[in-house]
């Protein structure tokens, strides 16, 4: 199958008062409608049922709803509490409703009932990236598998950013967003959401969006979004792939909780030497062809760089990971310690500054672990100082009797 769309996305008229125009005939499975009434959709997810639940992220609900004909969508609830008018709420999902690409989940349908909104996605059956790589009592996620699954993620990040007009920039890219099939190819979900869910705060710089481990720095200090801070959030997408880790586990060592910052002297080594053992997946047990693991390695580490324009383009990111050609497009010469920008130390102090303003109800819920894995992280840390230094006050007084 071919990965070009079936039609080029563009931004209707904001002045337009033409209906929604039907997405093409493979568009979707409910033959060209597109517009639903609630009614509709409590009927098709049996009352959005909570047995019908497929998932919750920080858009909403989603529910598995099964059509007249027997065909399967999965509804998607929008949280309610948008300014957004209807007006401009169907502007975007005329944008959405013509992306259409293999690798993109494709959008049939919405709704929009007093203050509730909706959309009707086609149903990709397999799960989610997140649960074959870290769901309990789950087989190994093979290596040609997650090969596959980087790819095919790329290509369609790259075409939201390159080939799209506006450009869609995802702002949540994670492994929970990346649906597969049952042949494990991928699908990409929630792109464009974050403009259709718009909050109540009007200045970019209070509308931090996103998940926990992989917001790019930059945009979890600022709020400055660029295609960049997608690339961030796929390049840890790309180490989970690698490892086998999730982006942040309270459970690991401290100091180690943040899967980027573990990573980062590790993917210098890997890089330096060659040596790439203590980064891949031990459950691996070395299935896997090491040309390719190192240079998805090479291709995460120039994603992570603390310096957004400083990160490659995803067209470049699916260059490095589908050619056997020269990496020089994605390194520009570069080695993992040389980008300028986010130290180590700083980033500790954005977590910390994200934290505090979710207090004020400017940030999303799901950073909240962020604060508290730093201010627990601070007060073992502190503690350990403490006590090394009482211990070792007793050493010297027993020393001098």
């Amino acid at each position: 199958m071919s990965d070009s769309p079936s039609s080029s996305p563009s931004a209707p008229s904001p002045d337009s008062s033409t209906p929604l125009s039907p997405p093409p005939p493979n568009g979707g499975p409910y033959q060209g409608k597109t517009h639903f009434t609630y009614e509709e959709l409590t009927d098709i997810t049996e009352g959005f049922s909570k047995q019908n639940i497929l998932g919750e992220g920080g858009f909403g609900y989603v529910y598995k709803g099964k059509l007249n004909d027997g065909k399967l969508v999965a509804v998607k609830q929008l949280k309610v509490g948008s300014r957004q008018g209807d007006r401009e709420f169907k502007a975007e999902v005329e944008i959405i409703s013509r992306v259409h690409h293999r690798h993109l989940v494709s959008l049939v349908g919405y709704c929009i009932s007093d203050s509730e909104r909706l959309l009707i996605y086609e149903y990709v059956p397999n799960q989610t990236l997140e649960h074959h790589l870290h769901g309990k009592g789950r087989p190994v996620l093979e290596w040609a598998r997650r090969v596959r699954i980087a790819i095919g993620s790329a290509k369609g990040l790259a075409y939201l950013h390159e080939d799209c007009h506006p450009k869609i920039i995802h702002r949540d890219i994670k492994s929970a967003n990346i649906l597969l099939d049952d042949e494990f190819e991928v699908q990409v979900a929630d792109f464009g959401l974050a403009k259709l869910n718009d909050t109540t705060q009007t200045h970019v710089s209070t509308r931090v969006m996103g998940t926990l481990g992989y917001l790019a720095p930059e945009y979890a200090q600022s709020g400055n979004l660029t295609d960049r801070s997608d690339v961030f959030s796929f390049g840890v997408v790309l180490l989970e792939l690698i490892t086998g880790r999730k982006p942040v586990d309270q459970y690991q060592p401290m100091g180690e909780e943040s899967l980027v910052e573990w990573a980062r002297p590790l993917l210098d080594k890997a890089i330096e030497t060659g040596d790439f053992s203590e980064l891949v997946d031990r459950r691996l047990e070395k299935n896997y062809v090491e040309k390719e693991v190192f240079r998805m390695i090479e291709t995460a580490a120039a994603c992570v760089r603390h310096s957004g324009p400083k990160r490659p383009r995803m067209v470049q990111v699916l260059r490095a990971l589908d050619s056997e050609g020269d990496m020089g497009d994605i390194s520009n010469g570069r080695k993992v310690g040389q980008s300028s920008g986010y130290e180590s130390g700083q980033t500790k102090v954005v977590i910390k500054d994200i934290g505090s303003t979710l207090v004020k109800g400017v940030v999303s819920g799901t950073m909240l672990l962020t604060r508290v894995m730093y201010d627990s992280y601070q007060n073992r840390h502190e503690r350990r100082k403490h006590e090394s230094k009482k211990e070792s006050d007793i050493n010297k007084k027993r020393g001098a009797s």
